[in-house]
């Protein structure tokens, strides 16, 4: 389908928001960006620039926005992203009718770039208190919510797991791409100390390699083969998106080992398929979990207090199982994406 023809039902003359997504590479803010968007679709007349656009809201290219320019109805640019907002911000000094958003979810401070962009938006969303912080502006505090229904827990969790065909009867995950900022390394050496002990456990990582990181995966995997794990120790590489809910519900824990991030999306995914999880305290870790209700949580780049936690879960995978049914019940009470979508869309109605 031609970018400019999916408009679908939507037309040049009555499109509210515009939903840019201008990154080469699937992240966790095109993931957030991708389950939140078709809800507002459902709110406002809504279409989405770019890549990996999900079903559910219509599709527009850069000459589709040519129509918009005579527009005088004010319309939504939702930036997640700096070269987003930089594309907003020159749309509408050349006369585009924009109202500029942008959500912020990095917990560190913004070159002098990024902060000046940030002065020239409409309005700002931070996805915690602690993103907010960073801003030097006032922001409406939004958390992040999952699709609930997608990821969702198993039928039978066990039969889940033997359709992968790994050995063993359980499955502990650690997902994101391959690097030391995700803490993978942290993960495979708790996985190297505890899976010897525990054979009804298998690990599964899933997540990309990219070309600057085949190095830092390349050493993992020596380790993993000096451990002489490798029956046991799966490293996926990239999974299509569609898959990636069905390998929640073949793990029975959730290993979250960032040691920086800006939310953490990975976390609501897991707890929602439940999960149980065992998490660092990075990104929204600390907001998310409730502990030892929802989760355990562990200093970031800890291994021997990644292992204490992970243990009494593997060696008691009951405890597993009851923790995840916790964490499930914990997200469809706060946080489901209806409740994110609303607030978002608060913030939408204050402007247009």
């Amino acid at each position: 389908m031609e970018p400019d023809v999916a408009l679908q039902n939507i037309s040049a003359e009555n499109l509210q928001v515009v939903v840019p997504n201008l990154h080469r590479r699937y992240s966790g803010v095109t993931a957030t960006n991708r389950m939140v968007a078709p809800k507002l679709a459902k709110m406002f007349r809504a279409a989405w620039l770019g890549r990996n656009r999900p079903e559910g809201i219509a599709e527009i290219g850069f000459s589709g926005l040519l129509k918009l320019w005579r527009s005088q109805t004010p319309l939504i640019w939702h930036a997640r992203r700096n070269n987003e907002m930089i594309v907003g911000v020159l749309l509408r000094f050349l006369g585009w009718p924009f109202k500029l958003v942008f959500t912020s979810a990095a917990q560190r401070h913004h070159s002098w770039v990024t902060r000046w962009l940030i002065r020239r938006m409409d309005a700002i969303i931070a996805t915690s208190e602690a993103s907010a912080s960073f801003l030097k502006r006032k922001a409406t505090v939004i958390l992040h919510g999952v699709d609930t229904d997608r990821y969702a827990p198993p039928l039978d969790r066990a039969a889940a797991f033997a359709e992968t065909g790994l050995p063993g009867r359980c499955a502990i995950g650690c997902f994101g791409r391959v690097r030391a900022q995700k803490g993978t390394d942290v993960f495979v050496e708790a996985m190297c100390r505890l899976l010897p002990h525990y054979p009804d456990f298998t690990a599964v990582v899933v997540g990309a390699i990219t070309v600057e990181q085949q190095g830092f995966a390349g050493d993992l995997k020596k380790r993993i083969e000096t451990a002489r794990l490798q029956s046991r120790f799966l490293i996926t590489g990239e999974v299509p998106i569609e898959e990636v809910p069905r390998w929640y519900q073949r793990l029975t824990i959730y290993a979250f080992t960032s040691r920086n991030e800006g939310f953490g999306l990975t976390l609501i995914e897991a707890m929602s398929a439940g999960c149980a999880l065992v998490a660092s305290r990075a990104g929204a870790a600390e907001v998310v979990v409730e502990e030892g209700v929802s989760g355990v949580l562990t200093p970031p780049g800890d291994v021997d207090a990644l292992v204490a936690a992970l243990e009494p879960l593997m060696r008691d995978p009951s405890l597993a199982t009851a923790m995840g049914e916790r964490a499930r019940a914990k997200v469809l009470e706060k946080f489901s994406l209806d409740a994110e979508a609303n607030a978002i869309a608060k913030v939408y109605r204050a402007l247009i």
